[in-house]
């Protein structure tokens, strides 16, 4: 089970984007990386072709998990992700205010 879900509000803690805080659109787990809408983004120039137009596109790349934290909903603060067995379902848990954290099932 992985720490974040789709739908989860995050803050960037390095590089350009520092500082800046998005929801998670898109994880891949493989390479443990997300993709954050309007963050992360790059330039691409595209040379022109017969039947389509060249120029220069703004690409959003994915961000690895080791440079974002979760914001937790309850207390607004910046958390990490703890898991506790409650029956047999695996929660995930706040480890600054102790509430549970509900967040989309991942694709």
């Amino acid at each position: 089970m992985l720490k974040f879900k789709i739908g989860d509000t995050v803050k960037i803690t390095s590089g350009k984007d520092k500082g800046r805080e998005g929801k998670i659109e898109k994880i891949d787990p493989k390479n443990r990386s997300v993709l954050i809408p309007g963050i992360n983004i790059y330039k691409k120039h595209v040379k022109g072709m017969p039947g389509q137009k060249g120029g220069i596109y703004d690409i959003p790349k994915p961000l690895p998990f080791s440079k974002f934290a979760i914001i937790c909903p309850k207390c607004n603060k910046l958390t990490r992700i703890g898991f506790k067995m409650v029956g047999k379902e695996k929660l995930r848990f706040c480890k600054k205010c102790k509430k549970e954290l509900n967040g989309k099932k991942e694709k």
